[in-house]
C-alpha cells in the first residue's frame, strides 16, 4: 500500500529495535521502511483495538490514527489490555496514546476523539492507507465498509462474541467487501452484545492480533492475505475454520454514505421498544424494596422474577427473586413456569414483578408474557440500580 522504495530512513536505535524484523527475508530493511512510511487508521480502542494498536506500534508502523470517544470502564480491563486501572473514567483515546508512546516513541499517533459518522468518515479515512475495524456494532461496520469502498482502502475486519471470533480482509485487490458477507443487517436485538452475552477476555487478543498481522502483510505486499477468506475461530474448542468469500456480482453499488442507524433499523426498533415499554408499568428499586420487605414479613401476594442468565444469577441476586431466564420465556417453557408461580393468593392472583440487569430484558419478557395474558411490572434499572441505591453488597458487573 506504500511506495516500493519509501523515502524514509531508520535511526541507529530503530535498527536495533527492529532487528528481528530486519533479518527476516520477507521483511528486511525495505519492508521495515514500508512499515515506517505506512499510515493505518484503527477505529475503536476496545477489545480488538487494544492488541491491534499495540502490535502495529511495536512493528514500527509510522503513523497510526485512532478513533474513539468512550472512556475506560473497569469492566473493560479483562480484555482491553491497552488500558490500565489508573485510566478508569478517563478517555480511552488518551490511554491508548500513552501506551503506544511507551511501546514505540517513533510512532506518530493521530487522535480522533469523535463518534465515527457519515459526516466525518470520508475525511478521516482519506488520510490513511489501511483501515482496521475494531468496532462492535452493525451501523458502524457498514459505515466503515462503505467509506473504504468509496475511497478504495483495504478494510481489515474482526468481530468477537463469547468464545467465537471472525477475521478477514475486505475491499483489497478486487476482493469482497463487508456487504458480500452481510448484504442486509440482522434485525436489531437479534445478535446480543458482549455486555449481554459476555466474551472470553483473551478472544479479542487472538482476533485483534490476527488483524494486526493482516495489516502488516498488506503493508509488506505479502501474497496470501485473508482477502476472500473468512477465518472463524472457536477459542473454547481451539478450532479454526475458513469460509470462501467472493464478490457478489449483483450487490448494490455504493455511491454515497447513508444514515446507517436507519439502515440497520435502530430508530424503528427504539420507537417500538419505547412504545412497548410505555405500555408496561414500571416501579423503582425503592418501591421494590418495600415489596421485598413485605415478602420477608410473610406477604405472599407478590412474585419477583429474575430473567437474567444463570451465570448472572450466581453473581448476585435480589432477595426473594425466582430465576426464570429470558430464553426460557422466549421458548415458551418459562411462560408456564411464571404462570405456575403466580397461582393464587387468598383468592386473588399474585402480582408479578420482573427484573433483569438494567431493565431491557425484563421489559422484553413482560411483553412476551403479556401476549399470554400475564401482566406484570418492570423494575426500572434492574439489579444494577438495586446495587447502586439499595444494597451495595450486590456486586456490579
Amino acid at each position: 500500500m506504500t511506495q516500493s522504495s519509501p523515502s524514509v530512513s531508520l535511526t541507529a536505535e530503530e535498527y536495533d529495535r527492529y532487528s528481528r524484523h530486519l533479518i527476516l527475508p520477507e521483511v528486511g530493511l525495505e519492508g521495515q521502511k514500508k512499515l515506517k512510511a505506512a499510515k493505518v487508521l484503527c477505529i475503536g480502542t476496545g477489545g480488538l483495538g487494544a492488541p491491534l494498536l499495540m502490535y502495529l506500534a511495536a512493528a514500527g508502523v509510522g503513523r497510526i490514527g485512532v478513533v474513539d470517544f468512550d472512556v475506560v470502564d473497569s469492566s473493560n480491563l479483562h480484555r482491553q489490555i491497552i488500558h490500565g486501572t489508573s485510566w478508569v473514567g478517563k478517555p480511552k483515546i488518551a490511554s491508548a496514546r500513552q501506551r503506544i508512546a511507551e511501546i514505540n516513541p517513533h510512532c506518530q499517533v493521530d487522535l480522533h476523539e469523535v463518534r465515527f459518522t457519515s459526516e466525518n468518515a470520508l475525511a478521516i479515512v482519506a488520510e490513511y492507507d489501511i483501515v482496521a475495524d475494531g468496532t462492535d456494532n452493525f451501523p458502524t461496520r457498514y459505515l466503515v465498509n462503505d467509506a473504504c469502498v468509496l475511497l478504495d482502502k483495504p478494510n481489515v475486519y474482526g468481530s468477537i462474541f463469547r468464545f467465537e471470533g471472525q477475521a478477514t480482509v475486505f475491499n483489497y485487490q478486487g476482493g469482497p467487501n463487508y456487504r458480500d458477507l452481510y448484504p442486509e443487517p440482522p434485525p436489531p436485538g437479534m445478535v446480543p452484545s458482549c455486555a449481554e452475552g459476555g466474551v472470553l477476555g483473551v478472544l479479542p487478543g487472538i482476533i485483534g492480533t490476527i488483524q494486526a498481522t493482516e495489516v502488516i502483510k498488506i503493508i509488506l505486499g505479502a501474497p496470501d492475505t485473508l482477502s476472500g477468506r473468512l477465518l472463524l475461530v472457536d477459542a473454547w474448542t481451539m478450532k479454526f475454520r475458513e469460509l470462501k468469500l467472493r464478490p457478489n456480482p449483483v450487490r448494490p453499488v455504493i455511491e454515497k454514505l447513508i444514515d446507517y442507524e436507519q439502515f440497520c433499523g435502530i430508530p424503528q426498533a427504539r420507537a417500538q421498544a419505547m412504545a412497548e415499554q410505555q405500555s408496561i408499568p414500571e416501579m423503582t428499586v425503592q418501591q421494590l424494596k418495600e415489596i421485598t420487605d413485605k415478602i420477608s414479613g410473610g406477604d405472599s401476594s407478590y412474585v419477583l422474577v429474575d430473567v437474567r442468565n444463570p451465570s448472572e444469577w450466581e453473581i448476585g441476586r435480589i432477595p426473594h427473586a425466582v430465576l426464570v431466564p429470558l430464553p426460557d420465556i422466549e421458548q415458551g417453557d418459562g411462560v408456564e413456569r411464571v404462570r405456575s408461580l403466580l397461582g393464587a393468593a387468598e383468592g386473588s392472583p399474585k402480582k408479578l414483578v420482573v427484573h433483569c440487569k438494567l431493565g431491557g430484558r425484563s421489559a422484553k419478557a413482560l411483553g412476551i408474557l403479556k401476549q399470554f395474558g400475564i401482566e406484570g411490572i418492570n423494575v426500572r434499572g434492574g439489579i444494577a440500580a438495586w446495587s447502586e441505591a439499595i444494597d451495595p453488597t450486590v456486586p456490579k458487573y
